[in-house]
């Protein structure tokens, strides 16, 4: 059976892992323009370097870049907290290094999920420490009342409870990413 727009047919009917539809499509969307005249306005005549967290922030980013009106440069990093689970490992390591020099760049993370803020605390200090102008953070989703002391995610699209999710980007043993809207995750 394919499931299309012009089927009643839900994700969680082929799939029953996946519980209740946290975000829709259309929440995730209008949130991003919001973000990204914000952005826009912020960042105005400064030169804004996007560094999107791969995998799970590919949609993000590149949704968010284009909402931001301004020149935009974009790379991407790549690091791993999670492997094959539900819960961080607690190890953060950098599967991916960013290919430009930070230097004099106002930065801007991009992150899918703040959970623990392990990865991005870790990651904050690395970028910091290559001499930036500046390094902030734009998370999708943060989960409500986990991150550490001292964590300030200076944009916030979404404050969830503290659940497993999947979609738009974030997954589980690489499945689920393609779901166009953010799901809860059952087991």
């Amino acid at each position: 059976m394919e499931l299309d727009s012009s089927t009643s047919a839900s994700w969680a009917d082929f799939d029953p892992a996946l519980g209740e539809i946290l975000l829709t499509s259309t929440q995730i969307q209008e949130k991003i323009a919001k973000l990204g005249d914000v952005i826009a306005k912020d960042y105005r005549n400064r030169s804004l370097l996007m560094v999107g967290v791969l995998k799970g922030a590919l949609f993000f980013i590149a949704d968010l870049a284009r909402a931001v009106n301004l020149p935009v440069e974009v790379d991407f990093m790549a690091v791993s907290s999670y492997g094959v689970t539900t819960k961080t490992s607690g190890v953060v390591r950098i599967v991916k290094d960013l290919d430009l020099d930070l230097t004099g760049k106002d930065v801007l993370i991009v992150e899918d999920v703040v959970d623990s803020g392990l990865t991005l605390s870790y990651l904050v200090r690395n970028l910091r420490a290559r001499n930036a102008s500046s390094v902030e953070v734009c998370a999708l989703l943060v989960k409500d009342g986990m991150q550490p002391d001292g964590l300030e995610v200076s944009y916030t699209g979404f404050v969830i409870p503290r659940v497993f999710v999947v979609g738009y980007g974030l997954d589980l043993a690489e499945r689920y990413r393609n779901l166009p809207h953010i799901a809860v995750y059952k087991g």
